[in-house]
């Protein structure tokens, strides 16, 4: 590393996503509050980082933020505070790190992330933004940190040595930079969660099929379906729905307590995916005796990706389960995204690997392996 003194800067969200790069931009200095003229974004530094850490790994950005969605995520919300800073030496943006801070549960727990550019690592940079992020999470109070790292299938599949994780099932290589940083920063790695990619387009037969399957095991439910915004007769039952989510799952020895969801963060989540440009599929089962929801799947997609669907939230709640209610809503989904996206050419999704019944759903389904995502806890106290 040069003589030069690493500065840490705290960055503020501008007004618009674009605001802040002309020659009369300014960002603040975290330690000292001082603004520095002539400065880019702080946010737009960061979003090249991290564009240019998944192009890295991955050849693409399938699972990058867009910058409008990096905007709308670091504002935070009442539900959750959110910092983001960034490294320099001298004029060079050298790493990033970033502490979000739940703000209605979990409030004794702080996510923490990371990067440092290719160019300036193995030189201890990581370490001293690891450290300035816990420290910003240890001055509110946390005594639990959390960070996630993901690794190609490739990298996990040939590795000679895995680090086993907590839960029992899955591993990432103990010999990885990013797995090694973790382990001897104290973070012990508790969950293993496998990211599946599905191609598309889908055949018209095979969707068929699979509805056919499933149908007769869900005589007693109709699906239901709708796009971006929840129709107002089920957003209550879709919030418990959310709330189920965060609790139902696998979360191994994770520190985490359920989420609390109500109508109003339903409605505060879509405004924020409307105004990051992400646009949501919701496929959801109705149980036709209760006249409740009680399952529900979605996927979302993004115009400046056109490529690439993501899968986010899938759910059957416990006492609905072995009707094949998980298969049938996904199949749905995945039938009227191909409908609404037809650029889409695949679909990514995450289950923890002892998660095996959605993991053989998702399987039935077409999706292979093509990454293994490491959670990481930190408890300080």
């Amino acid at each position: 590393m040069t003589g030069q003194q690493l500065v840490i800067t705290a960055v503020v969200i501008p007004s618009t996503p674009d605001a802040g790069t002309h020659p009369g931009a300014r960002v603040t200095d975290a330690a000292t509050g001082a603004a520095h003229p002539g400065a880019p974004s702080g946010l737009h530094a960061y979003q090249a980082i991290r564009e240019a850490h998944e192009l890295e790994k991955w050849g693409d950005l399938d699972r990058c933020p867009t910058l409008s969605e990096s905007f709308e995520y670091w504002k935070g919300s009442d539900y959750e505070e959110r910092q983001l800073f960034i490294a320099q030496l001298g004029h060079e943006t050298v790493g990033a790190c970033s502490v979000t801070l739940p703000l209605s549960e979990n409030t004794y727990t702080a996510g923490i992330s990371v990067d440092v550019t290719a160019a300036y690592r193995r030189q201890g940079l990581g370490r001293r933004l690891l450290a300035y992020a816990e420290a910003v999470a240890i001055d509110r109070g946390r005594t639990s940190l959390d960070a996630y790292c993901e690794l190609p299938a490739a990298a996990v599949d040939q590795a000679a040595r895995l680090l086993p994780a907590k839960s029992g099932a899955g591993g990432l290589p103990a010999d990885d930079a990013v797995v090694a940083f973790a382990a001897s920063a104290g973070y012990q790695l508790e969950q293993v969660e496998r990211a599946s990619r599905l191609a598309l387009p889908m055949r018209q037969n095979q969707l068929d099929s699979l509805e056919t399957e499933a149908s007769p095991h869900a005589g007693g439910y109709a699906v239901v379906a709708w796009g971006d915004t929840c129709p107002d007769r089920f957003v209550d039952q879709y919030a418990a729905l959310k709330a189920r989510m965060s609790s139902d799952v696998p979360i191994a020895g994770l520190d985490w307590e359920a989420e609390i969801w109500d109508a109003a963060r339903v409605r505060h989540e879509e405004q924020v995916n409307i105004r990051s440009g992400l646009e949501t599929q919701v496929a959801a089962a109705l149980h036709r005796t209760s006249g409740e929801l009680v399952a529900y799947t979605v996927l979302n997609w993004r115009p400046a990706v056109p490529r690439s669907i993501t899968q986010q939230d899938s759910l059957v709640t416990s006492q609905h389960r072995g009707k094949r209610l998980g298969l049938l809503i996904k199949a749905a989904n995945l039938r009227a995204a191909q409908q609404r996206w037809p650029a889409a050419r695949s679909v990514l999704t995450w289950n923890a690997v002892e998660n095996r019944h959605m993991l053989a759903i998702n399987t039935l389904l077409g999706f292979q392996p093509a990454g293994y995502e490491g959670e990481w806890q930190k408890r300080l106290g």
